[in-house]
């Protein structure tokens, strides 16, 4: 048993140590904390309706937790997204939660979580931080460009032997965009811990589809030939490619009101 634990111990300092490291230079590679739920089609409007009862009751609260951001995805993902400074965060967000549920009576709170339970198959945690070397936004960084809640991810998932050339390819493409004065931005964010896998996810945030559609035509030219070796070169190094299309849920997102 004892020889068990060390080995727990071992494995779990193994996973979880990189993953500080990597993250200490916050300026460089902001870490976030996703909060996700896969609901079913059908209980959607459900879903919704639960949501943003949690949301207004932060709201109303002023609940003193980390506010989030909030992406739906065509095939009904709801990521929340939260900035955090290390893993300890999560904890002392979640025992905001407790106050929240002082504030509402525990029995109102237990009800609005048993029926958002209700509605999907799985949810889970994880981290992702962004990398601001690989990220291409002329204009300044931010998740949340304005008018533009249209998104596309692309998750370009590799193996750990790969990862690292995979983002040597993809800051040839960064190196190309800024060489060519692309008008087209985009962020990049890296798996963290709790995530399965190594991947890299590409966000780009339009105004619409057909916005997207339009960009993308225009950018495809500016890059012209000499973007297709490139992008060949980081195919590589990818074992599987996603796209998935999204908006931003402003109505489902929560700032706390820190003038309180």
């Amino acid at each position: 048993m004892r020889t068990s634990k060390s080995l727990s111990v071992f494995l779990t300092l193994m996973m979880v140590v990189p993953f500080l490291l990597h993250a200490q230079d916050d300026n460089k590679y902001p870490m976030y904390w996703v909060h996700e739920d896969k609901v079913m089609p059908s209980m959607q409007a459900d879903y919704e309706k639960v949501a943003k009862m949690l949301t207004d009751k932060c709201t109303e609260f002023n609940v003193d937790i980390p506010g989030w951001i909030t992406t739906s995805s065509i095939d009904a993902r709801y990521l929340y997204v939260t900035p955090i400074k290390s893993l300890g965060d999560i904890a002392n967000a979640n025992a905001g939660f407790g106050d929240l549920r002082e504030k509402m009576g525990a029995e109102a709170f237990d009800q609005m979580f048993a029926d958002m339970n209700k509605c999907y198959t799985a949810h889970g945690d994880y981290v992702i931080t962004m990398d601001k070397e690989l990220t291409y936004m002329p204009d300044g960084i931010t998740q949340t460009p304005e008018g533009e809640d249209y998104r596309k991810f692309y998750y370009l998932h590799s193996t750990p032997s790969k990862i690292g050339k995979l983002r040597k390819k993809m800051m040839a493409i960064k190196e190309l965009y800024q060489s060519k004065g692309s008008k087209s931005s985009y962020r990049v964010y890296r798996s963290g811990f709790g995530t399965m896998g190594d991947f890299y996810m590409v966000a780009i945030a339009s105004k619409d589809a057909v916005s997207f559609e339009v960009n993308g035509a225009a950018n495809d030219k500016l890059l012209g030939e000499d973007a297709k070796p490139l992008f060949a070169e980081v195919m590589k190094y990818v074992t599987k490619m996603e796209e998935v299309t999204g908006a931003m849920r402003p109505d489902l997102a929560y700032t706390p009101n820190i003038s309180n």
